[in-house]
């Protein structure tokens, strides 16, 4: 009886904490389909009408599939830069049983302790000087290095799990150390991959700070967060585009979750526990 009562108990307090969870997303979904004086009359309400007008507008101002594109460009370089410099460099310092090696390593993930904001100032500084402002590809280089620490702790935990007889199977076989990386080590390492993916590709998708100091106002090279951010002026804020354009922009993130989304605790507790 007492098992059943505190499950019921659990089951309530859990159910209460998800729909306040949710409830910012829903005020978002209603919204979209509400005009803007609807909105500010009463914002919990449902709409008078279910009209798709504010998508037709958002996606004509947003200049959307243009700011789409860029932003898939971004997120594939970004996140395809990330899986091969963290996979590399995860394989190589994990494969390195020397002092340097773990300086190297404990180097490379010491940055994910560091606040963004406490060195984006000098990042554009860096970034004007190698030429990377106003370009999406400047950008996704940029994506790069932030992305990596992260990338390199998963990969690097995950090998020390791969025996190293399989290196040296493929040293006598003739293989190189990068042929036995990419023919044998690699493909073992889908789980972490996925989490890799998973993680940047959402992260980039819906990244604004960066984008906003790189790209800036070059609406040629607008992402989706910048053209967004077009709706919101300094004396009046179109809250119906704004969440229309929201709804636009989770919509491919969700998708990229769902296609992963088995992956993700797998590849982080092998990546983090193992070794």
């Amino acid at each position: 009886m007492k098992t059943k009562t505190s499950s019921a108990i659990l089951f309530v307090i859990a159910l209460i904490l998800l729909l306040i969870v949710l409830s910012p997303l829903a005020l978002v979904v209603l919204g979209a389909f509400k005009s803007y004086s609807e909105i500010m009359t009463n914002a919990i309400s449902l709409p008078k009408s279910l009209s798709f007008q504010n998508f037709i507008n958002v996606f004509k101002d947003m200049n959307y599939p243009k700011a789409f594109v860029n932003t898939a460009i971004v997120t594939f370089l970004g996140t395809l830069g990330i899986i091969i410099v963290g996979s590399l460099a995860g394989y190589k310092l994990s494969r390195t049983k020397t002092k340097t090696s773990y300086v190297l390593f404990m180097f490379c993930i010491f940055p994910m302790m560091i606040p963004f904001q406490s060195y984006m100032i000098t990042l554009v500084k860096v970034s004007k000087t190698l030429h990377l402002m106003n370009s999406i590809w400047g950008l996704s280089v940029i994506y790069w290095g932030l992305g990596c620490p992260l990338a390199i702790f998963l990969y690097h935990g995950f090998m020390k799990g791969i025996s190293t007889e399989l290196d040296e199977c493929a040293s006598l076989d003739g293989c190189t150390q990068i042929q036995a990386f990419i023919k044998i080590i690699f493909p073992l390492l889908k789980p972490t991959t996925a989490t890799v993916i998973v993680i940047n590709a959402m992260w980039i998708w819906n990244d604004f700070l960066l984008p906003l100091l790189i790209i800036g106002s070059n609406k040629t090279n607008n992402t989706l967060q910048l053209a967004a951010y077009g709706f919101m002026g300094q004396y009046k804020m179109q809250w119906n585009n704004i969440m229309s354009g929201a709804i636009l922009i989770i919509i491919p993130a969700l998708i990229i979750y769902l296609i992963f989304q088995k992956n993700i605790i797998a590849g982080m507790v092998d990546g983090s526990v193992k070794g």
